[in-house]
């Protein structure tokens, strides 16, 4: 009997990992097993539940820290072995009080390195936001991003509004690489605004994620929608 090409494959113990990824910048939370019964419970309340192949019992993530993942979306991998979970974490999802579990980099020796980073978390936006508060806490005579936060909050605009302006000059002339090139200074430039008054890219996701699947259409101050 040939097994139906959706059904998930798990392993002899009848479990398949699955990768918990937060649903606003796509940090690697944690990693844990499921099995079917985990999955079912899972999908029926609409929070994380693994499989501890320690204790041989299935548990709600956060039971007793309240720390839960909430499920936001559940992807099976090409092998249909793996669970990919997108969630909303409820405080640290890391049992030593850390946002992820992924904070030691690997070293060239293969082993874990003993410095604590959170280089793993999210993508080029974050990165580029840390080094931003790195020249903000300690200035570098020759850095770029040192002097425009030295200039103060006008200088840093200034360069905002040049750059949104030439964003709208390629976008108006029709060419991509212009465009994706301008883009990617507006955007530099406005995690330069996010760094100076020390808002997080995390305060824009989850204002992000509040508006998703909501109307554009924004109220206005007294009540009216705004057009």
């Amino acid at each position: 009997m040939t097994q139906d090409r959706r059904d998930l494959t798990f392993d002899r113990q009848g479990l398949l990992p699955a990768v918990i990824q937060d649903w606003l910048d796509g940090t690697v939370l944690m990693v844990g097993f499921m099995n079917q019964q985990a999955i079912t419970k899972t999908l029926e309340t609409r929070f994380v539940h693994f499989w501890s192949r320690s204790r041989q019992t299935l548990w709600q993530k956060g039971e007793s820290s309240g720390h839960v993942l909430r499920v936001k979306d559940l992807f099976v991998d090409c092998d249909h072995d793996t669970i990919l979970v997108k969630v909303e974490p409820v405080g640290p999802t890391c049992h030593t009080g850390e946002r992820a579990c992924f904070f030691a980099r690997m070293t060239e020796q293969g082993q874990a390195g003993e410095t604590k980073t959170q280089d793993a978390g999210g993508g080029i936006l974050e990165r580029i936001y840390q080094t931003i508060l790195e020249r903000k806490a300690t200035p570098q005579p020759d850095s770029y991003v040192s002097k425009l936060l030295q200039g103060g909050a006008d200088r840093i605009l200034k360069k905002v509004a040049e750059e949104a302006g030439e964003v709208i000059i390629a976008a108006k002339n029709g060419k991509r690489e212009e465009i994706v090139y301008e883009t990617a200074d507006l955007l530099f430039h406005t995690l330069l605004v996010l760094g100076y008054h020390d808002v997080t890219l995390g305060d824009v996701y989850r204002e992000l994620g509040s508006r998703f699947g909501k109307s554009g259409i924004r109220p206005e101050p007294g009540g009216r929608a705004g057009g």
